[in-house]
């Protein structure tokens, strides 16, 4: 009976051992099916994310063809235009003005009457002085009739030719008086300025200028150029002035004076520019921008001044080659004019340079050039 009990104890346990070990065999092929589901979707995302990190979005930018054409060397200044003739016009004789001959902007020729003084003063002193040389000529012939026949001394006839003299001198005098009397333009050119009226009292060389004339078929622009400067300035050499009053209109001048000296406080030496102006659109005064030429040069390769990349002592510029792929490529420049630079190594003539959208752009970046 005690074995009966024992056996089916056994069963028992056995049948249990069999129930779990199938549980947990269930149990194991359900994780281990999780664990593969779970990789599976890890490497899809996986394959996903490579994908995405191959596909590149090209960089909008702007290019320009390398270009081939002349470039100058220049320094650039500014200069107010000068008279190269100008008087300022004094009475030489006191009086009150009667006339007025000009107005300001009147062009007048050298000797033309620009006003006239009261003459009856002048007139009267000439009368005089006439006079007086008269008397003194008849009591002279009368000296010499007798003085040849040793009638009068020596020392009356030397005091009676003596006032002869002076009487021919007074009488000199007094015709310049009367002819001063009358104003008259010692150089051709404009009435700049007229500070005489009619009526009022004008002293001999007074210090107030009844006229200022200027003479503006030629004109003078006076720059003061740095010492470092001055072997590369020449006589006759050519300038382009740039005038704000005419619209920037550009105008010819070349060098007329250099002077041989250097200003030992500011460093810098005077350079008088001529600027021809037959036509008279230049005035006396005006404001002007002065680009001296020192060299072109011919057949240079150009960029725009915008592609440059400057950082430190290097220039470098972004080159789009024909799969739309941009390069960094360092450059070595020459003369700079206007907006445009020389190259003098590191470009070819046929390539191009990005000019818009470079700054922040990384070398062989994929670009898509959006200007036609």
């Amino acid at each position: 009976m005690e074995s009966l009990t024992i056996s089916m104890c056994n069963t028992k346990k056995i049948n249990h051992y069999k129930k779990t070990c199938k549980y947990l065999s269930i149990i194991a092929a359900f994780s281990l099916f999780a664990l593969i589901t779970s990789c599976n979707k890890v490497e899809a995302v996986k394959d996903q994310t490579d994908t995405e990190a191959e596909k590149v979005v090209p960089v909008p930018v702007e290019v320009e063809a390398v270009s081939v054409g002349a470039i100058s060397a220049t320094y650039t200044t500014t200069a107010i235009l000068e008279a190269k003739e100008e008087a300022f016009v004094v009475a030489r004789a006191s009086g009150i003005i009667e006339q007025i001959m000009v107005e300001e902007g009147d062009y007048v020729e050298k000797g033309q009457v620009l006003a006239k003084l009261e003459p009856q003063r002048y007139e009267l002193n000439l009368q005089r002085a006439q006079a007086d040389l008269d008397g003194v000529e008849k009591e002279l012939a009368k000296i010499n009739k007798v003085y040849s026949q040793k009638l009068v001394s020596d020392d009356t006839y030397d005091k009676i030719t003596a006032q002869y003299q002076s009487a021919k001198a007074l009488l000199a005098i007094a015709k310049l008086d009367l002819k001063e009397a009358t104003i008259v333009a010692p150089i051709s050119g404009y009435i700049a300025e007229r500070n005489a009226k009619v009526g009022n009292l004008t002293e001999s060389f007074q210090r107030e200028r009844m006229f200022h004339i200027v003479q503006q078929k030629e004109l003078h622009g006076i720059v003061y150029l740095p010492e470092k400067e001055l072997s590369r300035i020449h006589k006759d050499q050519q300038a382009n002035l740039m005038v704000t009053a005419l619209n920037d209109q550009k105008i010819l001048a070349y060098v007329e004076r250099i002077s041989p000296v250097i200003n030992a406080q500011t460093g810098t030496f005077k350079v008088t520019l001529r600027i021809a102006n037959e036509n008279n659109l230049l005035k006396t005064g005006m404001f002007t921008q002065v680009n001296l030429t020192y060299d072109t040069r011919q057949n240079a390769i150009l960029i725009p001044r915008k592609a440059m990349l400057a950082l430190d002592s290097n220039i470098d510029v972004f080159v789009v080659n024909p799969q739309g792929i941009a390069k960094r490529q360092s450059i070595k420049i020459g003369y700079e004019q206007g907006n445009f630079v020389e190259v003098l190594e590191g470009l070819g003539s046929d390539e191009k340079v990005v000019v818009t959208g470079h700054h922040n752009l990384k070398d062989n970046a994929v670009v898509s050039i959006v200007n036609s």
